[in-house]
């Protein structure tokens, strides 16, 4: 049967705002043929063999009342509460156990039957008899307070849920950031004792240079001590032996002085006019004398003069020897 068949067929069934279904022998519900009808509010759907509804039903928020009866019903879709204009169910004769918790938003909802279903029995004790419309009334306020009961039980325990789930997240994020905390600390810690490390090993390399230095300061003050000890040793032996051989140069020249003056006093009152003077008198007799005593001392003369050659020769060679 083709989709306007379907159309064709279900307008026959259109009675004002009655679509009437019932003993069709229909397993599912023509939702996208009763969509394309706003105006039918109240729809039969009664004795057929649906055995569920499509989430799609959910969707007919035009209808008004619905015959739902002695079908094989076992459950209702969850979105069963966005038929708000819903005002009669008839679900007598199902197999229903449940209804869904959405159930409770049917605002507008006042009666209801539920006889003969296998509800459980707190929906059993809420929905009582419904053998007359005052009892399907009272039916349909109990079952809602009874639905809201549970609809405030659900958000309660989603709350809790939604509580518990935040709680564990904000413990993740608390132990997350302890880690990462943790972890920070580690890496500040390796950086750390990596800074400390390189500065205990450049001490370490600069205490090595200081000692090498120092030690080769040490090196060439010594060698430079030593030096100066050499030097101050050979200039001491200089200094030392210059002042002999000054001392014994200086009496040379002194006496070669003494000789000379007492030489030109003895020429002056020899040779001169002065030797008739008085002050040359004694000079003249002394060097009269003197020459007297020379020709008598005169191998004595020699012998010193030789002597005193041979002294002054080996003076001479011990001076040599010791510049060497």
């Amino acid at each position: 049967m083709s989709k306007s068949s379907k159309v064709l067929n279900l307008k026959d069934k259109i009675n004002g705002n009655e679509v009437d279904l019932s003993l069709c022998n229909l397993t599912e519900v023509p939702v996208r043929e009763l969509a394309l009808f706003t105006k039918a509010t109240v729809v039969d759907l009664s004795c057929n063999n649906i055995t569920s509804l499509p989430p799609e039903f959910c969707n007919l928020t035009h209808l008004v009342k619905v015959d739902l009866s002695k079908n094989q019903l076992t459950c209702l879709p969850d979105d069963l509460g966005n038929l708000t204009s819903l005002q009669h169910l008839d679900l007598y004769n199902n197999k229903l156990t449940v209804l869904p918790v959405s159930f409770s938003q049917l605002r507008s909802l006042k009666w209801l039957d539920l006889k003969d279903n296998p509800l459980e029995a707190d929906l059993a004790k809420a929905a009582g008899d419904c053998l007359d419309e005052k009892q399907c009334k009272q039916c349909a306020s109990k079952v809602l307070q009874h639905m809201r009961e549970l609809q405030d039980e659900v958000d309660r325990v989603r709350e809790k849920r939604l509580l518990r789930e935040k709680e564990l997240e904000r413990k993740r994020e608390v132990k997350q950031r302890e880690r990462e905390a943790k972890e920070k600390e580690a890496r500040k810690r390796e950086k750390a004792e990596e800074k400390e490390k390189r500065r205990k090993e450049y001490n370490a390399q600069k205490a090595a240079m200081a000692a090498r230095e120092q030690q080769k300061k040490k090196s060439e003050e010594k060698k430079k001590k030593n030096g100066l000890a050499a030097a101050d040793k050979k200039a001491a032996e200089k200094t030392a032996a210059k002042p002999r051989r000054s001392l014994i140069g200086l009496l040379f020249k002194l006496l070669l002085l003494l000789l000379m003056g007492l030489a030109g006093v003895a020429a002056a009152c020899r040779l001169t006019d002065l030797q008739k003077e008085a002050m040359c008198v004694p000079v003249n007799i002394a060097v009269d004398d003197g020459l007297s005593w020379a020709k008598e001392q005169e191998g004595v003369v020699r012998q010193l003069v030789q002597n005193m050659s041979s002294a002054a020769k080996e003076f001479l060679e011990s001076t040599q020897a010791s510049k060497t």
